[in-house]
């Protein structure tokens, strides 16, 4: 599996405009929590694609590992039958020491073979080992960006639950039919004058009535006076 591969799916939605994708979304929340799954999902994915790649560059590296041991095996092996032959010739047995000396020309072509199998194997692993390096590093940065994703999605639920909840009030308000209440207030207040120039009015004519009754009292009381002192005139004259 390519690192394209890999990491693309997720690397699209660490590009994603989440603000772009709040304003389609009937429900925010749900759209960003599925969007986390997502990208969790994706991660979980490209874990186990990183996981494969990294086993089979330890296979490359411990086939090259045998290889490299192989060669140094059947270089010791044609060194020791080349030293058996070079014995074997100087005590006379010749053609023992030929025999050696063909042990250690097959062990010396063992040898070769291993080390070209190492060889060969060798830009491949350096490839394969910057890809893994490439894939780990891209494989932080995706957690990384799902640890951002995720306080993005906090910030924006709450963004949004503050917005609808302002939505909501100005609908209300807007909802209520609002009368001008100074108009009101007038008509009140003229009512309430009207009110207290009656109360005044009845004041006035009460006290005018008790004014008259007291008058009536004094006109009384001067007339009887008037009739108690004309008595006693009478009354003086007769003595």
């Amino acid at each position: 599996m390519s690192k394209q591969t890999i990491l693309g799916r997720v690397t699209q939605l660490a590009k994603a405009n989440i603000n772009a994708l709040l304003d389609q979304a009937e429900d925010p929340q749900k759209m960003l929590d599925q969007l986390i799954r997502d990208y969790t999902n994706n991660i979980s994915e490209a874990e186990q694609a990183v996981a494969t790649t990294i086993g089979n560059l330890r296979m490359l590296e411990a086939d090259h590992k045998e290889d490299v041991e192989a060669a140094a095996e059947w270089g010791g092996k044609a060194l020791a039958a080349s030293k058996k032959a070079d014995g074997l010739r100087a005590a006379g047995a010749a053609a023992d020491a030929d025999t050696f000396d063909n042990l250690a020309k097959v062990a010396l072509g063992r040898q070769m073979q291993s080390e070209k199998e190492a060889q060969t194997a060798e830009p491949t692993i350096a490839a394969q080992t910057e890809v893994v390096d490439k894939l780990v590093s891209g494989l932080d940065s995706m957690k990384n960006k799902l640890t951002e994703l995720q306080a993005k999605r906090d910030e924006l639920v709450a963004r949004a639950k503050t917005a609808q909840a302002q939505n909501t009030m100005l609908d209300a308000v807007k909802s209520i039919d609002v009368m001008d209440p100074t108009s009101e207030l007038s008509r009140f207040e003229d009512k309430v004058r009207r009110e207290e120039a009656r109360a005044l009015g009845r004041q006035e004519l009460a006290a005018s009535s008790l004014d008259a009754q007291f008058e009536s009292l004094e006109d009384l009381g001067k007339a009887s006076e008037i009739e108690a002192r004309l008595a006693a005139l009478k009354s003086g004259r007769a003595a």
